[in-house]
């Protein structure tokens, strides 16, 4: 079985938006880039902005594709698709997380995130032109 997730990766003044996975829930009390499980027949940037506003209660614009994931773990397979996303109307909040962060790109080490991740984590603490908006 293949879960399909789509992620955001939401910049503002040199830091990146993180989210706390709640209690209960599958990787429990690590850190991830916002976003969720896309449902039957719903596109990767529809499925953003519905768990974006479902999560953090803001309207996102989904700006353009970035990386996709595929990730193993144990008892299931992830495909994560991210994107660059900016927030649109309202302001980012913990609804549907345990905690939301800020961090600098420097900062990113000192979270951890679940195995899926790494690729993606390595390749943002590189990019440096995305920490500059």
């Amino acid at each position: 079985m293949v879960i399909e997730v789509s992620a955001g990766l939401i910049f503002r003044d040199r830091r990146l938006l993180i989210a706390q996975r709640p209690p209960g829930s599958h990787l429990a009390g690590t850190w991830e880039f916002p976003g969720g499980k896309r449902e039957r027949g719903e596109s990767w940037e529809d499925c953003l902005r519905r768990e974006l506003r479902e999560e953090l209660d803001f309207d996102a614009n989904v700006v353009r594709f970035y990386q996709e994931v595929v990730h193993d773990y144990e008892e299931r397979r992830v495909c994560l698709r991210f994107f660059l996303v900016r927030v649109q109307s309202g302001e980012p909040r913990p609804v549907g997380c345990a905690a939301l962060n800020w961090v600098t790109a420097a900062g990113l080490a000192g979270f951890k995130f679940p195995p899926a991740d790494a690729v993606l984590l390595h390749r943002l603490q590189q990019d440096r032109q995305l920490w500059a908006d």
